[in-house]
């Protein structure tokens, strides 16, 4: 098991996805038969990380309550209603050797603060890197192939870039006839912060407390030092932050094209 851990911040409210999270956080909308934070998870122990840190606050105990109940509610068991014994009947589940941190960062705390809040956990751990993402994206990023890229640069800081997705679909026309149309391809133009970092716990000295956003003045004070490198992810990449992404993405799981899902 590697001992470096994965952050995951999955605190926010969640507002542009107001249908879903009105009644549970992001991280908690299902994908398939799974939530969403269970899909990043996954990618993240196929690589063999299995070390979690949530960084819990909006309805958090819904993603407490999961991680709680989870052999309960994913193996075949045997209850005795006398003495309330409960018999697991699989010998095992891929999941068991995963490690969670459940922490409460606060209800209005932002991503800044929410990492500067693990600092004592990272020390207890004994890894002077960790790696993070957002509680609402998946892809199919190698993971390894992602440290080794920040192990041979040396610098504090490295974020995953991808393409973002176009806003409408993308079609070929000829003689007044549609010949090729994609939903909302990602374009070939431009990168913007697609999650999936890899930091050194120095970087957390450069945020202040609980109000700031990681990704202003942290990751700006990385970029003028000259700190901070990009890692570009040229592949499927898919945040949700809508309803309509979170359509596409349970159409993508539901037809067998989940590009993410390498485990």
């Amino acid at each position: 098991m590697n001992t470096i851990p994965v952050a995951i911040l999955c605190g926010g409210k969640g507002t542009r996805l107001k249908e879903e999270t009105e009644f549970r956080p992001k991280p908690m909308v299902r994908v398939g038969d799974r939530p969403m934070i269970w899909h990043i998870m996954k990618t993240y122990a196929h690589y063999g990380f299995t070390d979690f840190l949530l960084c819990l606050g909006y309805k958090g105990n819904l993603i407490r309550e999961y991680f709680f109940n989870y052999d309960w509610n994913h193996n075949d068991v045997m209850l005795e209603l006398g003495n309330k014994r409960v018999t697991r009947l699989n010998s095992s589940h891929p999941e068991e050797n995963w490690r969670i941190w459940l922490i409460d960062t606060g209800q209005e705390t932002m991503t800044g603060g929410r990492l500067k809040r693990l600092a004592p956990y990272l020390d207890q751990i004994g890894s002077d890197l960790f790696m993070a993402t957002y509680g609402d994206g998946v892809c199919n990023v190698n993971i390894k192939d992602l440290l080794e890229f920040h192990r041979s640069h040396g610098k504090l800081a490295t974020m995953t870039v991808v393409h973002p997705a176009s806003r409408f679909g993308e079609m070929s026309i000829e003689n007044n006839l549609v010949t090729f149309f994609q939903e909302k391809p990602q374009t070939s133009a431009g990168w913007i912060n697609g999650g999936y970092f890899v930091l050194h716990r120095q970087v957390l000295e450069l945020i202040e407390g609980n109000e700031t956003i990681f990704e202003s003045d942290p990751l700006k004070a990385l970029a003028a030092k000259g700190e901070l490198a990009v890692y570009k992810h040229e592949s499927f990449w898919q945040c949700m932050d809508t309803y309509r992404e979170l359509e596409l993405l349970n159409k993508l799981y539901n037809s067998g094209k989940a590009l993410w899902k390498v485990w």
